[in-house]
């Protein structure tokens, strides 16, 4: 038998070419290959050759990156679960239920197609999310990186691969060059894969936010998150026919207390919109403080006969004509509410 002999009694019609090629011990007994055969076939110089414990490339020489990715896999008990769930949307890797291996860190967003990220096969290791009750330890090119919580997956070429907020923290987590940290975030928000209030999340509770040139990195993350939600709001009055705001102003009562900074302002609607940007870095309490104060701020302005409109940079991202349609809604109510009242406009 060579690498091209059919694996009898079991077909391999239904498989891929690379699942052709990358084979477990398992699968190798299903297709009829006991492991004598197995072992023969990896001697020196044959056919075969075992790349990772119970996992084995059928041919020989170097394997690809495509290669090595599905013999971690493998080794990790992928495919054992995670099926496709509902239908994806249009242009969006399909969601899945959580496997109990997952492709993160640098190679999660290789997959993921970061310009910023090394190619898969110029990486040493590739990172692995797996329960942390799994008996099973790191070797070869393998790296297991243990999960409370399994995250969904995306199916990316085949393969289940984190979000890109999990694997960017994955890979966070063992990177020191403060300049390659600051590219994959920054890229993460500028090419639209998540948004920065995400990506501080799986900072957070991976405990990363204590290192200095994360936190810098974050600084530089949440600025350019802001710069991009700003645009895209711009973008949103201009290329839906919505009248001209003032842009970036503040609040006052006359000789009276300060009420707020907005990102937009229809003096003579008295409608306003403020861009929903915060992204806590300590904790769950800090996140709820925040957001009474949101509360506190929009109520106060409400009291004053001022509609406030609150857009995530998720939702100009993925919706800007419903956001556009729910802005234009509340000038359009402006003629129907009592004047509100009179208040000092400052630039901020």
């Amino acid at each position: 038998m060579n690498h091209n002999t059919p694996l009898s009694p079991r077909p391999l019609s239904h498989l891929t070419d690379v699942q052709r090629r990358v084979l477990s011990t398992n699968q190798l007994r299903a297709h009829g290959v006991s492991a004598a055969r197995t072992a023969a076939q990896c001697r020196p110089g044959g056919p075969w050759q075992q790349l990772l414990p119970g996992v084995y490339v059928l041919h020989p020489g170097p394997a690809t990156s495509e290669e090595r990715l599905h013999a971690a896999l493998l080794y990790a008990g992928w495919p054992a679960a995670g099926r496709a769930k509902g239908i994806p949307e249009q242009g969006k890797p399909a969601p899945v239920e959580a496997p109990q291996a997952i492709v993160t860190g640098l190679a999660a967003l290789a997959l993921h197609r970061f310009s910023s990220a090394p190619p898969l096969l110029s990486l040493d290791r590739i990172d692995i999310l797996v329960p942390r009750t799994r008996r099973l330890r790191s070797t070869g090119c393998v790296q297991l990186v243990r999960a409370h919580a399994m995250p969904g997956a995306e199916m990316i070429a085949g393969v289940p691969v984190a979000p890109v907020p999990r694997a960017l923290a994955d890979a966070v987590a063992v990177l020191d060059d403060a300049e390659a940290v600051r590219r994959l975030l920054t890229e993460a928000v500028r090419r639209g894969h998540t948004e920065p209030a995400a990506i501080v999340r799986e900072l957070t509770q991976a405990r990363l936010l204590t290192r200095d040139h994360v936190v810098d990195a974050v600084d530089a993350l949440l600025a350019e998150g802001r710069s991009i939600a700003e645009e895209r709001l711009y973008t949103m009055v201009r290329g839906f026919g919505l009248p001209d705001p003032l842009w970036n102003v503040d609040l006052r009562l006359p000789g009276g207390p300060h009420l707020g900074g907005l990102d937009a302002y229809w003096p003579e609607h008295a409608v306003a919109v403020e861009l929903d940007t915060r992204a806590p870095r300590q904790g769950q309490e800090e996140e709820a403080e925040q957001w009474k104060e949101c509360t506190r701020k929009r109520e106060a302005l409400e009291r004053l006969g001022i509609t406030v409109v609150h857009i995530t940079p998720k939702k100009l991202r993925d919706c800007l004509e419903q956001q556009a349609a729910v802005v234009r809604t509340a000038l359009m109510a402006a003629a129907e509410r009592e004047p509100a009242a009179y208040v000092v406009i400052l630039p901020r």
